[in-house]
């Protein structure tokens, strides 16, 4: 198993359709503890129970930093250690530049910037003491593209910041052994865009990519575990497309 023994937090991961859990389940399959962070109206001890025994689900919000830090240190007091964060934790809004308000914007960014900011702070000291660790952040291909096919600009300025964010801190504790990478996921068929697009339009936009089909979430998770395990030893202030070929350029 490529992560037995290791211990792996998961932000923003009780929705069970969504990347995070995708990511907690093959984690868990791959020999890691993992936890998985939440708001409360997600349920993340649910979320934790039916990875099986020996996970944890704890309640915390990204975008406060004492919230962070508290579900960190509870995570290091029950399982000894900490060798991976996931910062999936992220929202969006489909929105068009001048419809942005001041309140839309601190709401999109602090979630997925702010958030991924407080939750590495959280982690950093204890991989800094273990002079090992991998955290990954999940940015989107609209950061990349300018603009996604949900999100608005914010959102992509947002997942933006989050690429430069990871590699700003990927050149500043390389030396100390922690690695600190990104992955870009395409347009993935999780609840995120249910409701949102027709089968129609799905089946049209499959078309405009290379592996003629949406993403799975199990694609991303696929894609984390990697970072997170040893076959990754030599890799950091990467970008990760998980995207089907769809910015191939």
């Amino acid at each position: 198993m490529l992560l037995k023994n290791q211990v792996a937090i998961i932000t923003g991961g009780a929705g069970i359709n969504g990347l995070g859990f995708a990511t907690a389940r093959l984690m868990a399959e791959q020999g890691a503890k993992v936890a998985i962070l939440d708001l409360e109206g997600a349920d993340p001890a649910g979320a934790a129970a039916r990875l099986g025994e020996g996970h944890l689900g704890l309640v915390a919000d990204v975008t406060d930093k004492a919230s962070c830090e508290a579900a960190a240190a509870q995570v290091h007091a029950h399982f000894g250690r900490i060798d991976t964060l996931v910062n999936n934790a992220g929202i969006t809004q489909p929105v068009k530049t001048l419809e942005i308000t001041g309140a839309d914007y601190d709401r999109i960014l602090n979630v997925s910037l702010r958030g991924t900011l407080y939750m590495s702070q959280a982690v950093l000291p204890t991989l800094r003491a273990q002079q090992s660790g991998s955290i990954i952040c999940i940015s989107s291909v609209s950061a990349q593209r300018g603009g996604g096919i949900l999100g608005g600009p914010h959102y992509s300025a947002a997942k933006a910041g989050v690429l430069g964010l990871a590699r700003a801190m990927a050149r500043e504790f390389g030396p100390e052994n922690i690695r600190i990478n990104c992955i870009t996921p395409g347009l993935i068929g999780t609840d995120i865009i249910k409701g949102k697009l027709t089968e129609e339009k799905k089946a049209e936009i499959a078309e405009t990519i290379p592996l003629a089909r949406l993403g799975r979430a199990d694609d991303i998770a696929g894609a984390c575990v990697f970072l997170a395990s040893p076959l990754s030893t030599y890799c950091t202030g990467i970008t990760l497309d998980v995207n089907g070929g769809m910015l191939i350029h």
